[in-house]
């Protein structure tokens, strides 16, 4: 089943952000970009978060050096994961 949340602006800039930082850890960058590819758009893509990338949005909430930019893309991102793999 389809989930209809996406990633609003907010959750998008901080994605943004982390993506741009040299410093981010590669669960950082994964989570950040499965958060943008989740962003409200006219095409209704029903873009959702893949396991790998779950895991990854996972580690970064539980990893208490990363960002709180970081943590915001996390959590949209595991906001999109769809049903039957959570």
């Amino acid at each position: 089943m389809a989930k209809s949340e996406k990633t609003g602006s907010k959750a998008a800039s901080n994605a943004g952000r982390v993506l741009r930082d040299p410093d981010s850890s590669p669960a950082e960058k994964s989570a950040a970009g499965s958060a943008l590819t989740q962003i409200s758009s006219d095409g209704g893509a029903d873009e959702q978060t893949g396991k790998e990338a779950a895991s990854a949005a996972a580690r970064v909430l539980r990893d208490r050096d990363s960002s709180l930019a970081a943590k915001s893309a996390a959590g949209s991102a595991l906001t999109q994961v769809p049903d039957h793999e959570k």
